[in-house]
């Protein structure tokens, strides 16, 4: 890829993100320079939490949709808490400025992933529903007390009203 195909790329990604994302790519560039120096395996875990940010940030501006658990800003979150425990393991090992400006970072990193999780549903992937229509209303023909409660229920057929009655009474009643 040319050098200026990558930069119209990368400056795409960048249009693409949301402004809690585009905190969280920062803060996780910022992660992984701050590593520089003395290198040993604690390290590497940072470099890899800032690259697997990274990825899951440049895959949602290009428009893939997977699920994670808990959302993207949990991951998010927890990555950063993550490598602030691993900076605080190496505390005594490195420059305080070092430790503190990885700590900050982090920090960023753990607020942005809070951030995007209260501005974006648990499941990232569509739903069939867009979330500011509700679903549509299910018809209580057969009763005729329904209430804004019970509509929200799933409507049973009869052959569930039988297995259910089968389970209360045990395996052998019919």
């Amino acid at each position: 890829m040319p050098p200026t195909r990558r930069a119209e790329s990368i400056t795409e990604t960048w249009r693409r993100l949301n402004p809690e994302q585009r905190v969280a790519g920062i803060s996780a560039i910022l992660l992984i320079v701050s590593t520089f120096g003395p290198f040993s395996f604690v390290e590497a875990g940072i470099v890899l939490i800032g690259v697997g940010v990274l990825a899951l940030l440049k895959k949602r501006a290009d428009g893939a949709l997977f699920h994670l658990p808990f959302g993207d800003g949990a991951v998010i979150a927890v990555a950063g808490s993550w490598s602030a425990l691993l900076i605080v393991i190496r505390l005594f090992d490195r420059p305080l400025g070092q430790n503190l400006l990885a700590l900050v970072c982090a920090a960023i990193l753990v607020l942005a992933g809070l951030r995007e999780r209260s501005r974006r549903p648990m499941d990232d992937v569509a739903h069939p529903h867009p979330p500011d229509t509700p679903p549509p209303r299910r018809e209580h023909a057969h009763d005729p007390e329904a209430t804004a409660e019970t509509e929200a229920l799933p409507a049973m057929t009869p052959a569930g009203v039988r297995r259910r009655k089968r389970r209360r009474r045990g395996p052998g009643a019919a």
